[in-house]
């Protein structure tokens, strides 16, 4: 059950004589709404940051000092406001997030305080959780979209991502297709039907056999863009949105290796988002850094050159306001944390055993403890992984879960409105795989039939009526099945629109 927390934050209480008194030489954040890492903030919820001494407001940038992306909603854009001697700095959404969404939130190190003093070089990123409506779990399939221009042309939609390309509020729909290597669109029709019209022509061309994608604002300027990894193509694709669910030519930057895990993080603290990428049989990850306009450099090659790099992800995995890396090897058959100095670099930590061979990692808190944990689906050996986190950077054992032949994508989201992540795997030679999840603890639920070959599913609350929906990507098919979700849109506790977050006097 979720309850609503109002903690008493010292910092609040404090009078801002006393905070600037008892300050070092940086402008440091001391408490957050929502908090980092919760999994039931609202959708109409204001992002707030206490300091600890008065910010100067002409240093809060929209877009550049202080900005969000939401995962299905996209880029934040609202207004900004100071309270409480400006220790306090709230930017008030202008659309409501999307129900069941991660929410990236990134602050620079060009902010700084009255008294001239910056925010640390490193900069400050976290990560919440938007509240789904509780739910029985009735899926209606509404609609079944074809990625093929005709039936005997193959595409071979891999996955893909449900942000809102254009604005509207309502989640757009973009597939990646190794076949036809580019991205095919599907706008959302919008109106609360949770339909979306045939895919834009022409298509969006990417490298060659483009893989995982990931959705953010590289160049900050309000619109949502994506970044690929290619197989074949050993690189990255970086296509910018034009607000209207086209994008751009995509910059292409070469890897080395098999490109294949990819994952977005502001590494060096300036406050745009720069990319990591695997380079698979290379036994190393690229860091490509932005330039604050979505133009990337050259890749920076870390690693040790081993255990094959597959899985990718990225999460203030030791609560340091840094975002990490955690990388999952096929051939060692191992996670491997690596946390962010805030530099532009990173600093391994001790490998974990996964449980098999990992294809696709994903992060989040499953067991409500606040400390994220990574869940992983292992491809050759039919299976699936929960690891736990302990919030300093350390896995603990896997819990491995038998699933169909062949899992290639382990996706999490609160389907059932109960406050905690649940879990599907996807499974090349066999179904989708749901598990339900009751305080961590993972129980197979249903199985969802694939016509051909099982590869992403996509946890979004297509219609806006506050529950989860899925779309669940076939990749031999190349189709998308749209199943709604039947439940009532109502929240536990009462809320539907409240404010569900709460401060915390632990930061990050």
């Amino acid at each position: 059950m979720r309850a609503l927390r109002r903690l008493c934050v010292v910092a609040l209480l404090a009078s801002p004589a006393a905070l600037v008194a008892a300050a070092g030489p940086n402008l440091t954040v001391v408490a957050l709404a929502p908090e980092s890492r919760t999994l039931v903030a609202s959708r109409d919820t204001t992002i707030s940051v206490v300091f600890d001494r008065a910010v100067d407001p002409a240093t809060v940038v929209a877009r550049q000092s202080f900005w969000a992306f939401g995962r299905w909603s996209g880029p934040v854009d609202g207004t900004f406001g100071f309270s409480d001697a400006n220790t306090i700095v709230t930017l008030t959404p202008d659309q409501p997030l999307s129900a069941g969404e991660s929410v990236m939130v990134v602050l620079s190190s060009e902010l700084a305080a009255m008294d001239g003093s910056p925010l640390r070089d490193g900069g400050y990123s976290y990560q919440f959780w938007v509240a789904s409506a509780a739910s029985d779990l009735d899926f209606i399939e509404a609609d079944v979209l074809t990625t093929r221009t005709v039936p005997e042309e193959p595409s071979r939609a891999y996955g893909g991502f449900a942000t809102d390309l254009d604005g509207d509020g309502f989640p757009d729909l973009t597939i990646v297709n190794e076949d036809t290597s580019d991205l095919r669109v599907f706008m959302n029709q919008t109106g609360g039907t949770g339909l979306f019209d045939p895919f834009l022509m022409p298509t969006s061309p990417t490298g060659s056999v483009p893989s995982p994608s990931e959705p953010s604002d590289f160049d900050r300027d309000g619109n949502a863009d994506v970044a690929t990894a290619n197989i074949v193509g050993s690189s990255v694709s970086i296509l910018l949105g034009d607000g209207d669910g086209t994008f751009g030519p995509h910059q292409e930057i070469a890897v080395g290796g098999q490109a294949r895990g990819i994952a977005v993080l502001d590494v060096d603290g300036d406050g745009d988002v720069d990319l990591a990428v695997n380079s698979g049989p290379s036994g190393d990850f690229a860091l490509l850094i932005n330039n604050g306009s979505g133009v990337f450099g050259a890749p920076q090659h870390s690693g040790t050159g081993s255990g094959t790099p597959w899985g990718l992800g990225a999460a203030d995995m030791d609560e340091d306001g840094i975002l990490d890396l955690v990388v999952g090897k096929q051939g060692s058959q191992s996670v491997a944390v690596w946390t962010g100095n805030g530099d532009g670099t990173l600093s391994a930590q001790a490998s974990s055993s996964v449980g098999g061979a990992v294809w696709m990692i994903t992060i989040g808190d499953v067991n409500g403890d606040r400390h994220e944990d990574i869940s992983a689906a292992n491809s050759g050996n039919n299976n699936g992984a929960i690891l736990l986190g302990d919030g300093a950077g350390t896995l603990g054992a896997p819990v491995t879960h038998a699933v169909d032949p062949f899992p290639l994508a382990t996706d999490l989201g609160d389907l059932d409105g109960d406050g905690d992540l649940d879990w599907i795997i996807a499974s090349f030679n066999g179904d989708w795989s749901l598990f339900l999840n009751e305080g961590g603890v993972f129980s197979f639920d249903r199985e969802f039939p694939a016509p051909q070959a099982a590869s992403c599913s996509l946890m979004v609350d297509m219609d806006n009526d506050g529950d989860l929906d899925l779309a669940l990507i076939d990749e031999l098919a190349d189709e998308v099945s749209l199943r709604h979700n039947q439940g009532a849109g109502i929240f536990e506790d009462g809320f539907e629109s409240g404010d569900t977050s709460a401060w915390s006097s632990t930061v990050p």
